[in-house]
């Protein structure tokens, strides 16, 4: 029984990496055209993409890939790459050696556990980044329907329609009746069938590479191949700003792939592992002559939704696709783009997140807002300036809404000691409201602040703290804190020349300590 499941998950990783080979064929040349590179340059950029991260990244099962959002930064490299260097293949060289040091950032990422960090994504920027690139993918699509110069018109576009139809009905129908082929592959094949024996003129891979100018598919084995620029001071000053760029972007893409993935499949994939990975794919496909990469969140799904589940179905997809580029380019050229269009429509579908629409009435205002500005954002520049701009906005948010929570019960003690008891974080938001909370022209002799429910978060409190002492001193009063958590303390302490005030030790008991096994945490009696 163990034997007969194991052997149905390879049969399923095995098919769902070939429907995703033949859905990376089209996805890499024309990301190539777009990045003004050759197509054989994008092809091997995916199989070296796709094979590295397979065997050694962080997330089995996710597909990575030459993509459109690294290859809208790398036609601006490439085009004053050739300015630079004085001919048409300057600019290819200064991509490749662009991504030797993009490969070297990313893979210092993972080096000091930086992949982390994409845990703290909020959901709305998780959200406005998935509708975002579901729209992003759909544009792309509509670019199999120009010929030439124009448009598709007449029989010839209602032919296109018929058949991308066509495949998105068989995706939809077929997983009903059996689950035993991957949807999208039957879908591909069925399609191809028709349209050959049929003889029915539709286009092709092989004319969309020819319409865009290309050769076709056909090559050979990437080889080795050290970038051929200047090693100074003045290409890396050239190199240095794409290259960051491009890591940013391809890690940025890659990690918030991960975590739709480990959604998809409730397991959790190894962000600082991916890091590694991608920075690996990269470095090799400067030196063997491919434009790079990052994770493909279009045919990651399709790998996911077909089956594939291990680093099996990566390995074979990257396979797969060399293997068409060596042998296969005939027939693969024999493919309709209706049927490769019709899968990422379905792509499209099952990308988006459909229920934004149902919760917009039911979460905050703010998170409806960062979800619409990421998804423009990322529709109209790119994932890294919409992630970036989406985290921002929503850490001022909370901000500004943990500031408006600090408060004060006040009251004096059988001493005549006044305190005041804070609730709340005390940092550079709530450092006002906070310092509007005490009345040192009526408060007795001794003030004590209670810290048990609050904690100092950063300078900006330490300063507050410090002024309030300042106006106590100038008053002959005396401020001291109580109950501060060691973390505070130690705050406090490496502070002692900015902030002068009395920390009243309590042998009693310590509060708010965020680790119960800190080994500074002092005893409870």
């Amino acid at each position: 029984m163990l034997a007969a499941r194991r052997d149905s998950s390879v049969r399923a990783d095995v098919l769902s990496g070939i429907t995703v080979a033949l859905a990376l064929v089209p996805e890499a040349v024309a990301f190539a055209f777009v990045a003004g590179v050759p197509p054989v340059v994008g092809l091997y950029g995916a199989f070296m993409m796709g094979l590295i991260t397979s065997l050694f990244g962080g997330r089995p099962g996710m597909i990575s890939g030459a993509t459109g959002a690294m290859a809208v930064v790398m036609v601006s490299l490439v085009a004053e790459g050739n300015v630079l260097g004085g001919s048409d293949l300057a600019g290819l060289q200064y991509l490749f050696a662009t991504l030797l040091l993009a490969g070297g950032m990313q893979v210092a990422a993972g080096v000091f556990g930086l992949g982390k960090f994409v845990r703290m994504i909020p959901s709305p920027v998780m959200m406005g980044f998935v509708n975002g690139l579901a729209i992003v993918i759909f544009l792309s699509q509509l670019g199999m329907f120009r010929e030439g110069d124009g448009w598709m018109h007449g029989s010839r576009l209602i032919t296109m329609v018929g058949l991308i139809a066509l495949t998105m009905a068989i995706m939809v129908v077929l997983p009903k009746l059996t689950k035993a082929v991957p949807a999208a592959l039957a879908a591909i094949v069925v399609v191809a069938t028709i349209t050959i024996a049929g003889g029915i003129d539709t286009p092709t891979v092989a004319s969309f590479i020819a319409d865009r100018g290309g050769d076709g598919i056909a090559a050979g084995l990437p080889s080795f191949a050290v970038p051929s620029v200047p090693f100074d001071l003045a290409t890396l000053g050239f190199i240095l700003p794409y290259a960051a760029i491009l890591a940013a972007i391809g890690l940025i893409e890659s990690l918030m792939t991960l975590n739709l993935v480990d959604e998809l499949t409730e397991t959790r994939g190894n962000a600082n592992r991916e890091c590694l990975a991608q920075g690996a794919a990269n470095i090799t496909n400067g030196l063997f002559g491919g434009m790079g990469g990052c994770a493909m969140i279009g045919q990651s799904i399709i790998n996911i939704r077909s089956g594939g589940r291990t680093r099996i179905s990566g390995v074979v997809a990257s396979l797969g696709l060399l293997a068409f580029v060596l042998f296969g380019a005939s027939t693969i050229e024999m493919v309709p783009i209706a049927a490769l269009v019709g899968v990422m429509f379905m792509v499209v579908l099952g990308t988006f997140a459909w229920n934004t629409f149902r919760i917009v009435n039911k979460v905050p205002n703010s998170d409806v807002a960062v979800m619409a500005l990421v998804t423009g954002l990322t529709v109209v520049f790119d994932l890294a300036i919409a992630v970036l701009c989406g985290v921002i906005v929503s850490a001022l948010v909370f901000a500004w809404e943990n500031a408006l929570r600090i408060r004060a019960r006040k009251f004096i003690d059988d001493h005549g000691v006044k305190h005041y008891e804070i609730y709340g974080p005390l940092f550079f938001g709530s450092t006002t409201l906070f310092n509007s909370k005490f009345d040192v022209a009526g408060d007795p002799d001794e003030v004590i602040i209670d810290f048990a429910e609050s904690r100092i978060v950063d300078q900006s409190a330490i300063e507050a703290i410090n002024k309030l002492a300042e106006r106590y001193q100038a008053a002959s009063k005396r401020l001291r804190l109580r109950h501060l958590s060691p973390d505070c303390t130690r705050l406090i302490r490496r502070a002692e020349r900015i902030c002068d005030v009395d920390v009243l030790e309590d042998p009693e008991y310590f509060v708010v300590v965020d680790d119960p096994f800190n080994d500074l945490q002092p005893p409870r009696s």
